[in-house]
């Protein structure tokens, strides 16, 4: 007993931080066998990158009403990348559970396992995971600001052009860390915020 309420703080302090819960190497441990990973199939870390794009765009169209959004950093490790989009609209704290379920419910549509799930008041987050072991996440962080992240699996180590996708607002060009959300939105924003 003693242990299990070790691990359960340890498991709240790594999605409230939004670690990647994907990586190099194949998904293990994963409820389907017909999992593959980039490397196996030959993508680059640019083709990587640029379905991870196609996710993330695919994500925020599926949020209803639009939320306007700017790229966040990209960053490559050992033998993977991660792209992330920043929403710059205001979400209030009454919306941000609509805000997840929107993207939930979109990657249960499009045949993602949700994998994880953290319902903190303060921080909520949402975590799944492709077919093909991309990892892809909406959390909330520091003042409710909503960060969409994508992580690709083990790929072919090859150089990364920044996303070609226009941001719906300002791009934010050479600026970072990025401004906390600054746009209201009557549906998202509440009056409070």
């Amino acid at each position: 007993m003693r242990r299990a309420k070790r691990v359960l703080p340890l498991v709240a302090v790594v999605l409230a931080l939004g670690v990647p819960l994907s990586g190099c190497g194949s998904v293990e441990g994963s409820a389907r066998d017909d999992v593959s990973t980039g490397k196996e199939s030959g993508m680059d870390m640019q083709e990587a990158a640029e379905r991870s794009d196609a996710m993330l765009d695919a994500v925020l169209k599926g949020i209803d009403p639009d939320v306007q959004w700017a790229h966040g950093p990209t960053t490559t490790r050992a033998c993977g990348v991660t792209r992330r989009r920043t929403v710059m609209t205001v979400v209030s704290a009454e919306r941000r559970q609509t805000f997840l379920d929107r993207a939930e419910t979109f990657w249960r549509k499009n045949d993602y396992r949700i994998k994880a799930v953290n319902k903190d008041e303060e921080f909520p987050a949402v975590y799944a995971v492709t077919k093909t072991g991309f990892g892809v996440s909406v959390s909330f962080r520091g003042k409710g600001q909503a960060f969409l992240e994508a992580d690709s699996p083990c790929v072919k180590e090859s150089k990364v052009a920044a996303p070609t996708a226009e941001p719906n607002g300002p791009a934010y060009k050479d600026v970072y860390p990025l401004p906390r959300p600054n746009v209201r939105s009557d549906f998202w924003s509440g009056k409070g915020d």
